[in-house]
């Protein structure tokens, strides 16, 4: 609108300056006298201003005529395409200019205008493969989904450009949704230059979410064949994948192959917690207590988690608490101070009804860095100790307003997941989920009496924390109250999938 308002601006006052100018020579006396071969000729003002630009005009119609006759003299001693280039070179120009023009356009974000210059650009040059991606991205830009894609065919025709139009058009399937076309487009244009490192990130994504494990770790050497990943990352997302493809090979009853693609996972990355979980279970499965243990050991070091815990205690499932605390002693004095590590310590030593030392391993945890679980354990520390009912029930209480704790939280969107998985169930990002504490946790997640793992499926005569539920009314407050384990027993019965082969800490016979 401004820039349209300047043009006509400019406009008049070219047009007043024109008119200001002819006037002036019109009244002005003077004039020009021009002497050929004794003759004078006389011009008035207008006159001679006129001559001038005839004159000019003739000098540029001279060279026009020499460039003509040097281009026919080149073409009578052989010179075949001597006339043709220089009637091309005009054209040439216009069509460069237009181009550059769709160029500008297309970078100030004007489509329309981009693709009226890349169509005049298309007429004067010879060059399909520019012009035709010009217009393209200009009609993409417009919003004219149609003339866009029918571009990037234009440009598959190409062998130069196939890539190109590929590319385009799958990309116009993604924005589409129609993801299954663009996982077949992904693959082409994957396959014609692998090292296209967008386009592999992209086809790593569409494998993972179409959970093609195997498929997405051929893309994932390809990526690591090329430079395009560094090998401490490859090695990283191969575990996931790994772990993946065990995960599918146990749905399927492919027990050896589980067990394989789970200790594979884990050589890969031991920090990796469910790499650790699932190859711990495969090395129980073969009879590898020592294994199992190491493994666990070693991921307990990089990042304490209660599926860890878990998973030592089956190692041993028919112990006694007392027999459990000392064996527990080599994975609790790896990180001592953790709070996990903590927590750990205070249901081993609930389980065993030792309550005092419960209570000291748990120390100021409730005050410090109070979670769900945390308090949660503090109720059964003091239920054990004989506390009054209210006492209990406080702690309750406030089991319902403290934050959970650290969850599975993927890093690029923020959702919250009940449960690890390899690709984000919300924003569809491959190996994006971390645990740890979000910023603000309000929303109770499934599996409540997952919270004190260790805990569920003591025997009768112990105790342990009812699941805390998600919402809390005045009365659900009133009414809260510690269930034997019985009622804990049938919760666990219903965990998810992921926490099946999870053994519990028990009391001894």
């Amino acid at each position: 609108m401004i820039w349209s308002l300047i043009k006509i601006v400019l406009f008049v006052i070219i047009v007043a300056a024109l008119a200001y100018g002819a006037a002036y020579l019109l009244d002005s006396q003077g004039g020009l006298q021009v002497t050929v071969m004794g003759t004078e000729y006389n011009f008035g003002p207008l006159q001679s201003v006129i001559a001038v630009l005839l004159l000019v005009f003739a000098v540029w119609l001279l060279f026009k005529i020499l460039g003509l006759l040097v281009a026919t003299w080149k073409f009578l001693n052989g010179d075949e395409t001597a006339i043709s280039r220089h009637f091309d070179r005009n054209r040439e120009k216009k069509g460069l200019e237009a181009l550059s023009d769709g160029l500008m356009a297309l970078a100030s974000g004007e489509g329309r205008v981009a693709m009226n210059k890349a169509a005049k650009a298309e007429r004067y040059l010879n060059r399909p493969e520019v012009t035709n991606l010009l217009t393209a991205q200009a009609a993409e830009m417009a919003g004219d989904r149609r003339k866009a894609e029918e571009s990037y065919r234009k440009l598959i025709e190409n062998e130069r450009t196939r890539f190109v139009g590929v590319r385009g058009i799958m990309r116009q399937k993604l924005a589409e949704g129609d993801t299954e076309t663009a996982y077949q487009l992904a693959q082409k244009a994957f396959a014609l230059k692998p090292k296209h490192a967008e386009t592999g990130d992209t086809l790593l994504k569409l494998q993972a979410n179409r959970e093609d494990w195997s498929g997405a770790r051929n893309t994932l050497s390809t990526k690591l064949k090329h430079g395009q990943i560094p090998r401490d990352l490859h090695k990283r997302r191969d575990a996931v994948l790994a772990l993946s493809e065990a995960k599918e090979d146990i749905a399927a009853g492919r027990t050896q192959e589980a067990q394989e693609s789970a200790i594979e996972a884990n050589r890969l990355s031991p920090d990796l917690i469910p790499a650790a979980v699932m190859a711990a279970h495969a090395y129980l499965d073969q009879g590898k207590k020592r294994q199992a243990s190491r493994v666990l050991r070693k991921a307990w070091e990089a990042q304490p988690h209660p599926d860890l815990a878990a998973a030592f205690a089956a190692i041993e499932p028919d112990e006694t608490p007392q027999q459990r605390i000392k064996r527990f002693g080599a994975l609790t004095r790896l990180q001592p101070d953790h709070p996990e590590t903590r927590m750990l310590l205070a249901e081993l030593n609930v389980a065993a009804e030792d309550f005092p030392q419960a209570r000291r391993s748990l120390g100021d945890l409730v005050e410090s860095e109070p979670t769900a679980r945390s308090v949660t354990l503090m109720a059964a520390i003091e239920r054990g100790e004989g506390a009054s009912d209210s006492v209990v029930k406080g702690w309750l209480a406030r089991a319902l307003t403290v934050p959970r704790g650290p969850q599975w939280i993927c890093e690029n969107c923020q959702h919250i997941h009940a449960s690890w998985q390899p690709v984000c169930n919300n924003c569809g990002s491959f190996d994006t989920l971390e645990w740890k504490t979000p910023p603000m946790s309000e929303v109770a997640m499934p599996g409540g009496v997952q919270m004190l793992p260790l805990i569920v499926g003591a025997t009768e005569d112990r105790t342990g924390a009812r699941g805390v539920p998600t919402v809390a009314t005045r009365s659900d407050i009133e009414e809260a109250e510690l269930v034997s384990d019985d009622s804990a027993d049938s919760t666990a019965s219903n965990r998810p999938e992921t926490s099946t082969r999870q053994d519990t800490i028990t009391a001894g016979p």
